[in-house]
């Protein structure tokens, strides 16, 4: 057996709680994903994301609270023209957060033609998601 183990057993109960952890994140992350591509977005706001959750787009000052976040999410549903695609990329799960590379095409009213990759990182609090942030460049 490792030394290392023998020595700070106490770090190896840790880390069979966190790979647990992890794959209960990557559980739930892989499960909102499904319901955007299926476009249950709404079903898996409400049901993913905290009565507090902090939204932000890149450097944009963030949108604070899950009213407040439900209705910046509905209004950019209303606004889509056509939507081509989205597809997430790639996943990553670390200690209470998640993140996913997404590529995106779709026609809005206001902003016109967008095809483009986002980064959204999740950070999670007993289940839910209490933080977002998306970097892009358009």
């Amino acid at each position: 057996m490792n030394v290392f183990f023998k020595l700070f057993p106490e770090l190896c109960v840790v880390e069979s709680s966190n790979t647990k952890y992890m794959s209960d994140l990557l559980k739930k992350i892989t499960t909102l994903n499904e319901w955007v591509l299926q476009g249950k977005v709404m079903e898996a706001f409400e049901e993913f994301y905290d009565e507090q959750v902090i939204m932000q787009e890149n450097e944009e000052e963030p949108t604070v609270g899950k009213e407040a976040n439900r209705k910046r999410e509905e209004e950019f549903s209303q606004n889509l023209v056509a939507f081509r695609k989205a597809k997430p990329l790639k996943i990553t799960v670390g200690q209470d957060v998640t993140m996913v590379e997404w590529a995106y095409d779709y026609t809005h009213k206001e902003w016109g033609v967008r095809n483009y990759t986002q980064v959204s990182v999740q950070e999670w609090k007993d289940g839910k998601i209490v933080k977002e942030k998306f970097y892009y460049n358009l």
